[in-house]
């Protein structure tokens, strides 16, 4: 067990020390008060900055490649043309698309599964500024390819970020959730969520024809990748390292106790060290099990299933394909393809709002409820999506309604199962050998 999986175990709080934290406000003598003192400046510019820099670019990166995609397949068929005489033939650029769309998926699989082996060695922070040099070597490889006349550079480009979403959308959880008060541990992680939202949504608003989504200027969509890594890699390095990295893996106390203090803007940190060293003591207790053994095990069969079905359903319930074919979806529901980008930023709007709606009703309404409620709306949905697109032609209002089922969709899953799939496995698995089931869950 490392100091990831003890993060995301609940911590008790004393029941003889009730009230606010020491070193909150003394003035304000309320919970709320509390809170306020929790969120410090550092806090604050290390979840900003790192989820602009990590989430953000995983959500622009789902969203960008719908605006240009008839330039790309264009700069596809004339390369092709170039080399071998004659334009490719439509199975072939389907093919060459779809590889293109899809690469990044398996780029984001090779991110998660290495980097765990580097979060150990760099640690959280240096992990992520490292993951800054794929973001850039990524935008530069997509923004050149028109202009090489390479359209392998674009796919290679591709991978590379879907390496970079991997490792991102890893290690930004573990250092946020490492480096916050565990008052605030669950407001924090929402950041990630949110700036994904804000990530597809900025994709979306610079692939309008009026900005960058020109035939001339769609390789600056992909050259915009650079930014928000250069912003990170400039201004993490300010910041400390994880405390808990610090201590229980590096077993560096001071430099420890000195970066809680920049966290928690407080002097006194003597009880979160306490609660760390702690959670060390826990560690050397506990026997870690292979992933085989946890699978095989009839103690933990239903928590396993649970936790397997769920993240199942969240990977394979068709979002992404809504994502990076709603131009095409728009299309073959019969909307005009003047009106299509402008009609795609609806989708990005609405998940940030579905986003924010579901961080204000979780801890109300409780995980469960929201993921069923999530996947049966989607459900539903889809099914009426299927037969407005195959009766598309029998009114004129039926790709109107398309559209509905396709934004209902997303706020469907934003609201529901993109949080609460994620929140339910901690409270599950709370009991279970975390980093094998850390080994199922993690997504792509």
């Amino acid at each position: 067990m490392d100091s990831w999986e003890l993060s995301l175990a609940p911590l008790p709080c004393s029941p003889s020390c009730p009230g606010p934290p020491e070193g909150a406000c003394p003035s304000s003598g309320t919970l709320g008060g509390s809170r306020r003192k929790d969120w410090s400046c550092s806090l604050i510019v290390a979840s900003l900055v790192g989820a602009f820099g990590s989430s953000f670019l995983y959500g622009y990166n789902l969203s960008v490649v719908n605006a240009p995609a008839p330039y790309i397949k264009a700069f596809y068929n004339e390369s092709w043309e170039r080399r071998h005489g004659h334009p490719t033939d439509p199975d072939t650029l389907t093919l060459l698309w779809s590889v293109t769309v899809s690469i990044f998926a398996i780029g984001g699989l090779v991110g998660t599964l290495i980097v765990k082996l580097i979060g150990r060695v760099l640690g959280r922070k240096y992990t992520l500024l490292v993951n800054n040099g794929f973001a850039i070597s990524a935008a530069l490889l997509m923004a050149c390819s028109l202009q090489a006349g390479t359209f392998e550079m674009l796919i290679v480009g591709r991978f590379i970020m879907g390496v970079d979403g991997g490792i991102a959308l890893s290690a930004l959880p573990m250092y946020l959730s490492e480096i916050s008060p565990k008052e605030i541990r669950g407001s924090l992680g929402q950041v990630t969520a949110i700036f994904i939202c804000v990530g597809v949504f900025t994709g979306q608003v610079l692939g309008l024809p009026e900005l960058l989504g020109k035939e001339s200027t769609w390789p600056y969509l992909f050259g915009v990748i650079a930014v928000p890594a250069v912003v990170q890699l400039v201004s993490l390095p300010f910041l400390p390292e994880s405390p808990r990295y610090l201590l229980l893996e590096k077993h560096d106390q001071v430099a420890a106790e000195q970066a809680f203090r920049t966290f928690l803007g407080k002097e006194d940190v003597s009880r979160e060290l306490e609660e760390v060293l702690a959670e060390r003591r826990v560690q050397r207790n506990v026997r870690l099990v292979s992933v085989l053994e946890l699978l095989m095990s009839p103690f933990v069969r239903w928590q396993v299933g649970t936790v397997v079905i769920t993240m199942a359903c969240y990977q394979l319930c068709g979002l992404n394909a809504i994502w990076f074919y709603t131009n095409s979806i728009f299309g073959k529901a019969g909307i005009p393809p003047e009106k299509i980008p402008y009609i795609t930023l609806s989708t990005g709007g609405i998940e940030i709002l579905a986003a924010v709606f579901s961080g204000l009703v979780i801890e109300r309404l409780g995980r469960r409820p929201l993921l069923i409620g999530g996947f049966g709306l989607m459900t539903l949905f889809f099914g009426i999506l299927t037969a407005t697109l195959t009766l598309q032609d029998h009114a004129p209002w039926v790709p109107y309604l398309s559209i509905v089922c396709i934004l209902a969709i997303i706020a469907s899953f934003c609201s529901g199962p993109e949080k609460s799939g994620h929140l339910l496995f901690p409270g599950l698995c709370c009991n279970l050998p975390h980093r094998c089931c850390l080994f199922l869950f993690r997504p792509p």
